[in-house]
């Protein structure tokens, strides 16, 4: 859910779209194996987008100190890493996203590239730039059928384009002034911007919180503060998110058990 241009071939690799470069991930015993792009590709693009400088164990390893069910899940989701997207279509594909479904957030996504893209080669394109879109009008996304979204598009575009909202400088404003800048645009409210600011614009410190993560923060995790977390907030929520996700189980027993 941090990103929506992978798709799965089999069990142990993806092909993905990311930077306007077409990719292969997969995975080998305890390799990984990247295949499409130069060595060039790979020190200048992909060691950002997959974090790779930053040291997810001594993360692991402070934030389970905060709390035994975090420990677990830190444990059961140490995989799992913040990505470092596009601000741009990372903003664009969470406002598609809203009261949406993966499988459709995917496909209203393609349908964009495909439209409104540039051509890699074959039937890959890059995700449209925000001037691209900034041109359009509403009945121009009518083929793409992301309904009520189209008009948030078109927003966030112009207002991207025109630097009325300046993702760069968002990046760099305190927490709470990058939420108020980001919400200036239609559509976007707390949760989307929340998701711009984790996975767009890789402010660690931003907490996403959905139907599953109250249920988590709720059940298994009432002795957490989001504050406690501090500045690895959004890596915390990564494994409760994906830890409550496969144990859903443990939602409802724990649910169950403070009700009764």
């Amino acid at each position: 859910g941090q990103c929506f241009r992978f798709n799965k071939i089999d069990n142990f690799s993806y092909m993905g779209i990311v930077f306007g470069k077409v990719i292969f991930v997969s995975q080998k015993n305890n390799q990984y194996i990247i295949k499409g792009i130069t060595l060039s590709d790979f020190e200048n693009i992909f060691i950002s987008y997959f974090d790779l400088n930053l040291d997810y164990n001594k993360i692991r390893s402070e934030i389970s100190k905060i709390s035994p069910n975090l420990k677990l899940a830190c444990k059961y989701s140490q995989g799992i890493r913040i990505l470092n997207q596009d601000p741009w279509e990372a903003l664009c594909s969470f406002i598609i996203s809203q009261n949406n479904n993966i499988p459709r957030i995917k496909s209203i996504i393609e349908a964009l590239c495909l439209k409104f893209g540039e051509k890699i080669y074959d039937n890959f394109y890059t995700f449209p730039k925000a001037k691209v879109l900034a041109t359009l009008k509403e009945n121009d996304l009518s083929d793409i059928k992301c309904g009520f979204r189209d008009k948030y598009i078109l927003d966030a575009a112009n207002k991207v384009y025109s630097l009325e909202v300046d993702l760069d400088k968002i990046s760099k404003l305190p927490i709470e002034s990058a939420r108020e800048e980001l919400m200036k645009i239609k559509g976007v409210g707390p949760k989307v911007a929340e998701c711009e600011l984790l996975y767009g614009i890789h402010r660690l410190e931003a907490f996403p919180i959905d139907t599953w993560m109250k249920k988590a923060l709720n059940t298994l995790f009432k002795d957490i503060s989001i504050k406690d977390l501090g500045p690895y907030a959004g890596i915390a929520q990564q494994y409760i998110f994906h830890y409550s996700r496969m144990n859903s189980n443990l939602l409802f027993e724990s649910h169950n058990s403070a009700k009764n």
